[in-house]
């Protein structure tokens, strides 16, 4: 019986090993079974020197029990995942919550293969997906920053893209901004923007808004869940940061400059800081330059906006710890990464107000 049991070890491990599938390992151990079973009826000696046993009915009757087990577990599995499928495509509710019919999408099967890696994540699931499916998200600025963020949102199906930047293309911008190709350049950002992202996802709403947004925007901002902003210049991100506390709206920001970036999460309805909190004044001149006159690592941008849309996905699916009251600096030209706590200041003029 030993020698039985270390064989079909054996036999798991070399499936484990070589990526066979479960099916198949299954089908190899029925037939070392059968082979058993049959050593023990046709020359039970034989079986009983090799240390097999000698009742072929123990044999038969744990067999038997083992694929009624196996089969009954396959069919769990299959209710699962078909269950799970159905989740994806808005059709039930997840267990334990009402059973509601919901709008699906006249494209259901193509969103079950689109979106078929979040579906299997456990932290996602069919129901955080539906929720990215709900989600109404802004970004601000499609630049280098706002090229990634707006593929990857896009590509993930968050249902509800908002574009807002005013600038065109230009053959400079090509070296980092990934949304725009060669024949883009002298068109608006936002419309070729769209042009991109409607056909990496055609299940998606996208929106152009060919303008700069400001501190005066809040009523924008509070139309959407999510904001993200990568603007180029520190009176940009100030004005979007102060619309997006009087919106009350969780903001998710990025900045580079030349080998260096940085993501957090200023939510100070959450009790977590804005950016006044932690940069109340401009910085004095020549401290802070743009791109164009301090350059920057064309990857740069790419791994600071995916590191945001990631941002997005985990706050709009509720899955694992985000940036709030933290801020992300990576630094590219090393290859290192650090995190640093973030706090409120109670006589901070934007937020000051607002209960922790």
């Amino acid at each position: 019986m030993g020698l039985m049991a270390g064989a079909a070890l054996a036999l798991m491990a070399v499936g484990w090993w070589r990526g066979w599938s479960l099916p198949r390992v299954l089908i190899l151990l029925a037939a070392l079974w059968l082979l058993v079973l049959a050593l023990l009826l046709i020359v039970p000696a034989l079986a009983a020197q090799a240390g097999l046993g000698a009742d072929p009915r123990v044999w038969a009757v744990g067999g038997l029990l083992l694929a009624g087990a196996s089969g009954y577990g396959a069919l769990i599995g299959r209710a699962r995942i078909a269950a799970h499928r159905r989740w994806g495509a808005g059709q039930i509710a997840p267990p334990g919550q009402p059973q509601t019919v919901h709008d699906t999408s006249p494209a259901s099967d193509d969103a079950l293969e689109r979106y078929a890696r979040h579906i299997v994540l456990r932290e996602i699931g069919g129901p955080g997906q539906q929720m990215l499916r709900k989600a109404r998200v802004l970004i601000v600025g499609a630049g280098g920053i706002g090229s990634p963020v707006a593929l990857y949102l896009a590509g993930a199906g968050v249902g509800h893209l908002t574009l807002a930047d005013d600038d065109d293309v230009s053959i400079s911008n090509l070296q980092r901004q990934i949304l725009f190709r060669t024949r883009d350049a002298g068109r608006a950002k936002v419309d070729a923007a769209v042009e991109t992202l409607r056909a990496l996802n055609p299940l998606i709403e996208v929106t152009a808004l060919p303008r700069r947004l400001g501190a005066e925007d809040a009523e924008v901002m509070r139309g959407f869940d999510l904001v993200l902003e990568g603007t180029d210049s520190f009176a940009s991100r100030k004005g979007v940061a102060r619309a997006c506390v009087a919106a009350g709206v969780p903001l998710i920001a990025g900045a580079i400059a030349q080998w260096e970036g940085q993501v957090t999460i200023y939510d100070p309805n959450a009790g977590t800081p804005c950016l006044d909190c932690l940069f109340p004044d401009a910085p004095a001149p020549g401290l802070a330059l743009s791109c164009a006159e301090a350059g920057v690592a064309g990857p740069l941008p790419g791994v600071i906006g995916s590191i945001m849309a990631l941002e997005a996905i985990k706050a709009i699916t509720g899955a694992g710890q985000g940036l709030r009251g933290q801020m992300l600096i990576f630094d590219g030209l090393w290859g290192e990464t650090r995190r640093i706590a973030l706090q409120r200041r109670a006589d901070c003029a934007v937020c000051g107000g607002i209960p922790a």
